[in-house]
């Protein structure tokens, strides 16, 4: 395979409306600003990849304005210093940046698209996916009342998702599992906090989620939280799945031998990219860990990337990659992302992230834009 031989990295900030407002236990989104990456090599080839990071500060500390100052004053001069010959070699070379996985991420997922494009291979089996075609849930933010959130959960099992996540917080829980299971008592159903409750003052209504027959309950406590989600989890009979907390290898290291939960989802930007997203779904298949892939409202090229990462071996639950209709009404790549009747989503067989970028329409969306020279 051709080395590579990077030329530049190209900066777009893009601003998408979602089709209706995402809530969870730390906001109300309605639009998105998104930092899409865009790496080029001197052959002229270029891959994509889009920074997860939100508007504020408050699902982790990186926002898209700090992603934007490290990818370009940061992560730049370090990719020119280290002129590196595979994907694989960006996560090391970024290594001596602290934390901003976000923004690391954003840049070594379009490295690995440009790899897979001049190896004229889909991404997923450059990465070595292992199947075709994958199994897809939903993530349901919280609704203005328990009836409209029925009403959501009856349309999305009618698109065929496989797996129904609702998002809770304290005095937003039980009744609407309540209702949910009053309408759906065999669905494949779990919660999400965002770390929305704490161990000292809700540990009653934590055990109560025991009685709903949850595939998991995802991040319940502080983000970063490994002992005292140790301590839940010997507490309750269902699942913890951890989010937040696992943000390296390391990390799902310490939560798999402490015991702080028994599901691990994988988010690529949570974790710093496709190298350490493969070494944690690695670990977690080893040990008997059940992982998906996690969203964070991505526009196509995230949602491409996170397709590809889902056909690996060690993500053996649905994740929450879901059709691109779902949030945008126009979509930046064509055709956009769809899911089956049957809850499932093909990975494409196209070069690279396997879809078509509509460069026309990110032109258009773009508010700013910065090109960091590698050469």
């Amino acid at each position: 395979m051709t080395n590579l031989n990077l030329e530049r990295v190209e900066l777009r900030e893009i601003e998408l409306p979602l089709v209706s407002p995402f809530e969870t236990s730390f906001g109300r989104t309605t639009r998105r600003r998104i930092l899409i990456v865009r790496v080029f090599d001197k052959t002229g080839a270029s891959g994509y990849g889009e920074c997860v990071a939100a508007e504020g500060p408050f699902f982790n500390h990186e926002t898209v304005d700090t992603a934007w100052l490290i990818t370009a004053q940061y992560v730049g001069p370090l990719l020119k210093q280290a002129r590196l010959r595979t994907a694989g070699e960006v996560n090391g070379a970024l290594a001596p940046i602290r934390d901003n996985r976000m923004a690391k991420g954003g840049v070594e997922a379009a490295v690995w698209d440009l790899e897979a494009k001049l190896a004229g291979l889909p991404l997923w089996q450059h990465l070595g996916g292992v199947r075709g075609e994958i199994n897809c849930g939903v993530s349901i933010g919280l609704q203005e009342t328990t009836e409209a959130l029925v009403e959501k959960v009856a349309r999305e099992l009618e698109a065929g998702y496989q797996r129904i996540k609702i998002k809770i917080k304290p005095g937003k829980d039980i009744q609407l599992l309540e209702a949910v299971r009053a309408r759906f008592p065999e669905i494949t159903l779990s919660v999400d906090a965002n770390s929305a409750y704490s161990l000292n003052g809700h540990l009653g209504t934590v055990k109560q989620l025991d009685d709903y027959n949850l595939l998991m309950i995802e991040q319940p406590l502080a983000p970063g939280d490994l002992v005292d989600h140790a301590k839940l989890q010997r507490e309750i009979k269902t699942p913890i799945c951890l989010d937040e907390s696992i943000v390296s290898l390391a990390s799902a290291r310490h939560a798999q031998e402490l015991g702080s939960c028994r599901i691990i989802n994988i988010k690529l930007g949570r974790v710093g990219g496709h190298t350490e997203a493969r070494l944690i779904q690695t670990y977690a298949l080893e040990h008997g860990m059940p992982a998906w892939c996690g969203g964070m409202l991505e526009s196509g090229i995230g949602r491409a990337h996170n397709i590809a990462m889902s056909t690996l071996p060690g993500f053996t639950l649905p994740g929450d990659v879901s059709a691109s209709q779902r949030y945008w009404h126009e979509d930046i790549i064509a055709p956009p992302v769809t899911v089956s009747q049957e809850g499932t989503i093909k990975a494409p067989m196209g070069d690279g992230i396997g879809y078509e970028v509509n460069e026309d329409r990110i032109e258009s969306l773009t508010v700013r834009r910065e090109t960091v020279r590698l050469t």
